[in-house]
């Protein structure tokens, strides 16, 4: 009887700031994800954005799906999923992040170093505001389902 093959480690890092309105999308997507029964090997973790704080993240992980807010144009509540396993984030999608150096440039950064997991998705939600102290928009709010939805579809799919 052959041993059976441990799951897969997985994280989810959820990007954003609490105290910047639109910007907290990718931390309330872990908090619902954090409510719902996961597959074994998945770990949730937050994070700010900057770029060393993300590569300690996701350090060691096979898989990762990472959630941020976007600013890209889109109509606010927008989800979009990018592989970035086989490419980088597209910049023209992208024009603006909530961070002056991000996940585009650490997921590059990993890729260069040989550290991103072999499966890496990102999840973007676009946001409407960012003011500080501003609660979460009621259109970012219904994106935030869509995400974590999309999120849980995937995990169900390749159990």
């Amino acid at each position: 009887m052959e041993p059976e093959t441990p799951p897969a480690r997985t994280v989810v890092v959820g990007i954003g700031n609490a105290l910047r309105g639109d910007d907290a999308a990718g931390l309330e997507v872990l908090r619902r994800l954090a409510r719902e029964p996961l597959p074994d090997g998945v770990q949730l973790r937050e994070c700010s954005g900057e770029p060393a704080s993300l590569l300690a993240a996701w350090s060691g992980a096979e898989v990762l799906v990472l959630v941020d807010a976007a600013e890209s144009g889109d109509p606010p509540g927008t989800v979009r999923r990018y592989d970035v396993s086989v490419g980088g984030l597209p910049a023209e999608r992208l024009r603006h992040s909530t961070h002056a150096l991000g996940p585009a440039e650490a997921i590059e950064l990993s890729r260069a170093l040989g550290t991103l997991p072999s499966r890496a998705t990102v999840f973007t939600v676009e946001g409407e505001t960012y003011g500080h102290g501003e609660d979460l928009s009621e259109k970012v709010a219904a994106g935030i389902a869509e995400a974590t939805r999309q999120i849980l579809a995937e995990f169900k799919a390749v159990q």
